[in-house]
């Protein structure tokens, strides 16, 4: 395996470019308010509320995603909107959407998705907005949760030196709508999803995790690379021990949304009962790495190397 072909097809996946915007618009956005404890470059805002805090958090959908497959596309509205939430240690309250449709057929089938997502998920939509009439078809979700206030799960606090772990669930097949989505949730029944779901609740409020984030669009190493940019810190990753589905090859799963994944940093004393919790959550825990001081992902494979992000020279979201 050339692992500096490899690093440079994901630098320019399309999941990952879709990311360089974010820190130009964020600086329209001045946080005024002390009751806003962390927001751009985590999964969720959190919010003071007493002895708990609000996680608020929102994802449109791809526009791609609408346009293959409708009534996937509203599942993962959903989906995505309730594993903002889990990474952040919290559990989700209620979903409020936006939903714009060209015809009533396109608008059947995404809401077909979105209640399949409410059932699975248990969490529903109370409100939002229609554009019933839009020359164009878009979806977009904002999700309300809320954690304990000292169990939060941050993505800009790892540290050097800590393990890292990749969790996630490998039943499942690529989505024949949409080949860079891998389905492994809409078979399971609710509370096996809610149990894996979960895990980063009971990691967090045990105190066992430093930082981490679900898996989402821009795949396993380029969701770590969002976490160790909000951080400010590099790590080495053991390609080798990533976990991968039978069916798929290395290339393929690391441009894959996996549909139920996270990746956590951990001190190396908590990383055995870390890999515990998330194997007793149905979910498929590695290690894959450590996390350095040097700001550089690097990959690595037997004894070859490549940097996949100079994140002191370069970006991947631009928040800082």
């Amino acid at each position: 395996m050339n692992l500096d072909y490899l690093a440079s097809e994901l630098r320019g996946f399309v999941g990952v470019t879709r990311k360089k915007n974010i820190g130009n618009l964020i600086r329209s956005f001045p946080i005024y308010s002390s009751a806003i404890l962390a927001s751009f470059g985590e999964d969720a805002a959190v919010i003071d509320n007493g002895n708990e805090v609000l996680l608020l958090a929102a994802d449109g959908i791809w526009s791609r995603l609408l346009e293959a497959d409708p009534e996937w596309a509203g599942y993962c509205s959903v989906l995505v909107n309730v594993h903002d939430i889990a990474a952040m240690g919290g559990w989700p309250i209620a979903m409020v959407d936006i939903l714009s449709v060209s015809n009533q057929q396109i608008a059947d089938a995404v809401l077909r998705g979105m209640r399949k997502g409410i059932e699975k998920f248990d969490v529903p939509i109370i409100g939002g907005h229609l554009h019933p009439d839009t020359p164009y078809n878009a979806l977009d979700v904002a999700i309300l949760g809320k954690a304990k206030k000292d169990s939060v799960i941050l993505s800009s606090t790892a540290r050097p030196d800590e393990t890292v772990i990749a969790a996630i669930d490998l039943k499942g097949k690529v989505h024949p709508s949409f080949q860079i989505n891998y389905d492994s949730t809409s078979f399971r029944k609710k509370e096996q999803l809610i149990k894996q779901i979960d895990s980063m609740r009971v990691l967090a409020e045990a105190g066992l995790v430093s930082a981490g984030k679900d898996i989402s669009n821009p795949g396993l190493l380029g969701t770590l690379g969002m976490l160790l940019e909000a951080s400010k810190m590099g790590a080495i990753i053991d390609l080798d021990a990533i976990p991968i589905p039978d069916d798929l090859t290395l290339p393929e799963w690391l441009k894959m949304y996996p549909g139920m994944g996270f990746v956590v940093t951990v001190k190396h004393e908590n990383a055995e009962e870390v890999m515990k919790i998330f194997h007793n959550n149905l979910l498929t825990p590695a290690i894959i790495g450590k996390t350095s001081g040097d700001r550089k992902l690097s990959i690595q494979s037997g004894n070859k190397h490549a940097v996949l992000f100079n994140l002191a020279d370069d970006y991947i979201t631009g928040i800082k």
